[in-house]
């Protein structure tokens, strides 16, 4: 008698999975390989030197560093925001439901203009602002802004399915059992919402990190001052130094990598520790 195997129990598990990795290796495994052998052509000094030259060390700090505070300022305001369209009831909700998803559908480079010309020093927000002596427009604080536009809406499409789906009589339950609030929100609702917050903080920072058209309007783009790691690259390649800007896409790719791989582990135990939990 033969041994019997598993049968899938849907068919064409074989094909699918081959025109998967097939397609992963076509669409990014072959570029990000092609971007380390053109990197390869530098010398381990001539990197170096590339890498950790002032200005792009300054770059590089202020595009990881500005989408990260970004994402955890996105993050805090993603949860309330979701919290107020699934929770409350109000005059325009839906109106303010769509809003939310305005930096998916408009184009980077209208963001930034229209960021720019809204915080500069004669716009309707700039205006008032640098009366207080406060300079948005062409400052590291205009990427900031820029950078939390176009990132809040992955936090809240990200958690805000999974808030829905949450049952309010897990909330009434632990409220019979004489739970608080503060214990409520702290031990039933953020356990559930957690790794939808993680993945939505993922994606804001790793969408902050690789954006341009929206950022580099109202940065000012001033080496050592408000010039983001992707603007710098693409002044590399205008300049024809293209092993430089393998080089520091090669550095934003790793660090990238490792911050998302990290995110991901976190996820991955909280969800694991609510399986347990539950």
């Amino acid at each position: 008698m033969g041994i019997a195997t598993k049968r899938h129990v849907l068919p064409g598990f074989g094909l699918t999975i081959g025109l998967t990795l097939t397609w992963l290796t076509l669409l990014i495994l072959i570029p990000l390989a092609g971007l380390f052998v053109k990197t390869s052509e530098l010398t381990f000094a001539q990197f170096w030197s590339t890498v950790t030259s002032p200005r792009t060390l300054h770059a590089l700090t202020l595009s990881f560093g500005l989408s990260f505070a970004a994402a955890v300022v996105n993050l805090v305001a993603g949860v309330i925001i979701v919290w107020a369209l699934v929770r409350y009831r109000f005059p325009g909700r839906r109106l303010f439901d769509a809003i939310v998803d305005i930096p998916f559908a408009l184009p980077t480079a209208v963001a930034g203009v229209a960021l720019s010309a809204l915080f500069s020093q004669n716009g309707w927000l700039g205006a008032p602002l640098a009366a207080l002596g406060i300079k948005v427009a062409y400052t590291p604080l205009g990427i900031f802004i820029a950078m939390i536009f176009i990132g809040i809406p992955f936090v809240v499409r990200t958690v805000q399915p999974v808030l829905s789906d949450l049952e309010i009589e897990l909330e009434e339950a632990a409220t019979s059992l004489g739970a608080n609030r503060a214990q409520i929100v702290t031990k039933v609702i953020l356990p559930s919402l957690l790794p939808a917050i993680l993945t939505g903080f993922a994606l804001a920072f790793a969408r902050a990190v690789g954006e341009y058209g929206s950022v580099i309007f109202i940065a000012g783009n001033l080496p050592n001052v408000s010039e983001i790691a992707p603007l710098l690259i693409v002044i590399r390649l205008s300049e024809f130094r293209y092993a430089d800007a393998t080089a520091i896409a090669v550095v934003m790719l790793i660090v990238a990598f490792i911050i998302i791989f990290i995110l991901n582990r976190i996820q991955r135990w909280s969800q694991l520790r609510g399986a347990v939990d539950h």
